[in-house]
């Protein structure tokens, strides 16, 4: 009889905590048996493990195999346990002996097996590279998921092809490939393709100002205007305005990419997440939820853009499910058994049409809806929902004039040094952006002119402001003052903040 241990992680929401495999053989019937909360896939990986011993030329102990999954109380899923489990029954069984050293690291192992003994990728690895990191242990992975460790600066990775290789690096016999594995440069222009250049929407001054807004101080923004009027254009180019992402913000990106399945390689470039889900998409996929609590797209947009087209063709469920997470920036999910909590710091861009037929107040007259049309449609998107919104900008269609203009226009880069000078004012100001400011530190900051608060005043009463209207276009003033460089929020700057809400409804 003899017991033997090795080391892996589980995953629940973005922690990561270790779990220590434990392997027993015993005398008795063969039996293999799995304990320790593991999912299906988990208490399958005694087949795999089984076969893939096997076809490596390792012989399968015989009698009784108990593997514990340690602490008891976590559920376990994937096929990442294959390979902790296949060197704690190599280990136990004496079949493999570790290379002594009086410096031996702490390893984690990860890894899903075929049949053949090859190592298959897994998901979640940057999340555990970074615990491990943390830890200060070793952590050694397939091949394939090599990428998603570089992210993590500190990360003392190994990539093994299969099985047969890891046992060769543990004995000494050969040494896996790069250990202390460099993160993969940020900004690389190689590394992914230039960004849609706001140079190419012609016309659309105002919708571009708004944008170049919004992108300067981190404000919500939603376009309304008839098909083809240059909606998805505009939220399309507006990633390419904003600053690349810093490294703690990549990882970040990377780590909730890696835990929901999706390529957290596209992160490594700086290049922020832009996400537009489909307006049939259901609450679980945009919040994020399901028997695990993978996280939605507000998380997978998290230091980036949510765009949502067809605004008012999202069910309603879903639209009020995101008033809580433009507030707190946090979404927490909650199932029977544990919570999990991801960051939902997303920059929201919505595009609807004014009418279902999309042509209301064009001047050839097809619309064709009728005033409970229109009502009935615009209602889809509640009081409290577009309360929570910074910008409603209305995107007329375009005029022959323009689209046949060769004229200069703005151009992506010449805006995003634009941002970046109204950022860099704001962070040094408050060290945080406009549209994150708290309350409690916007009127110390905004420094209003008397003509500029007796204007913001009167708006107030006149147009029936909410408290939470009146001070999300505070913060849209804060930055157009910031845009243009000036010190104080005056008259001209509450007036053009006032101009960008104009949508009927929307104060």
């Amino acid at each position: 009889m003899s017991v033997a241990a090795t080391y892996c992680r589980g995953q629940w929401g973005l922690t990561a905590p270790l779990v220590q495999v434990e392997v027993f053989l015993g005398a008795g019937l063969p039996v293999f048996s799995i304990v320790g909360l593991p999912a299906t896939a988990v208490k399958e990986s005694k087949e795999r493990v089984r076969a893939a011993l096997c076809n490596s030329g390792f012989e399968i102990p015989a009698g009784r195999i108990t593997v514990n999954l340690a602490p008891a109380d976590l559920p376990k899923e994937g096929g990442r346990f294959d390979l902790p489990i296949a060197l704690g029954i190599l280990l136990a069984s004496r079949q493999l002996q570790q290379a002594a050293g009086p410096a031996a690291p702490i390893r984690e192992y990860y890894g899903e097996l075929s049949l053949s003994g090859e190592l298959l990728p897994v998901r979640g690895l940057t999340l555990a590279a970074a615990h491990a990191a943390h830890a200060g242990h070793e952590i050694i992975v397939p091949l394939v998921n090599e990428p998603d460790t570089r992210i993590v600066s500190q990360a003392r990775a190994l990539g093994a092809r299969s099985l047969l290789e890891v046992c060769a690096h543990l004995r000494g016999v050969a040494r896996g490939p790069r250990v202390q594995l460099p993160a993969r440069p940020q900004g690389s222009a190689a590394a992914s393709a230039a960004p849609p250049d706001l140079a190419e929407v012609r016309g659309q001054h105002l919708p571009k100002r708004a944008l170049i807004i919004a992108a300067a101080g981190f404000h919500s923004l939603l376009m309304s205007g008839p098909p083809g009027s240059g909606k998805t254009m505009l939220a399309q180019r507006l990633p390419g305005l904003l600053p690349p992402l810093s490294a703690a913000e990549a990882l970040e990106v990377a780590t909730i990419a890696s835990v929901s399945g999706s390529d957290a390689g596209l992160q490594y470039d700086g290049r922020r997440p832009f996400r537009a889900p489909h307006h049939t998409a259901s609450a679980n996929a945009i919040i994020g939820g399901g028997p695990l609590a993978r996280p939605g797209e507000v998380s997978l947009a998290h230091r980036g853009v949510l765009f949502l087209d067809e605004l008012a063709e999202f069910d309603r469920r879903v639209l009020e499910a995101l008033r809580e997470p433009l507030e707190s920036r946090t979404v927490v999910i909650s199932r029977a058994r544990a919570q999990a909590q991801y960051p939902a710091a997303f920059q929201l861009i919505a595009a609807m049409n004014p009418c279902p037929c999309g042509y209301r107040g064009e001047p050839s007259g097809r619309c064709r809806c009728t005033s409970a049309q229109v009502a009935g449609y615009c209602a889809r998107i509640s009081g409290p929902l577009l309360d929570r919104i910074d910008l409603c900008i209305e995107v007329p269609r375009l005029p022959v004039t323009d689209m046949a203009g060769a004229g200069a226009t703005l151009s992506s880069r010449d805006a995003a040094a634009s941002v970046a000078r109204a950022r860099q004012r704001q962070m040094q100001r408050s060290g945080c952006l406009n549209g994150e400011l708290p309350q409690s530190r916007l009127q110390e900051l905004a420094q209003l002119s008397p003509a500029g608060r007796e204007l913001l005043e009167q708006v107030f009463e006149r147009l029936g402001l909410t408290a939470r209207s009146y001070h999300r276009l505070l913060r849209v003033a804060l930055t157009i003052a910031d845009l243009e460089g000036c010190d104080g929020v005056g008259p001209a700057q509450i007036a053009e903040a006032v101009q960008m809400r104009r949508i009927a409804g929307t104060f």
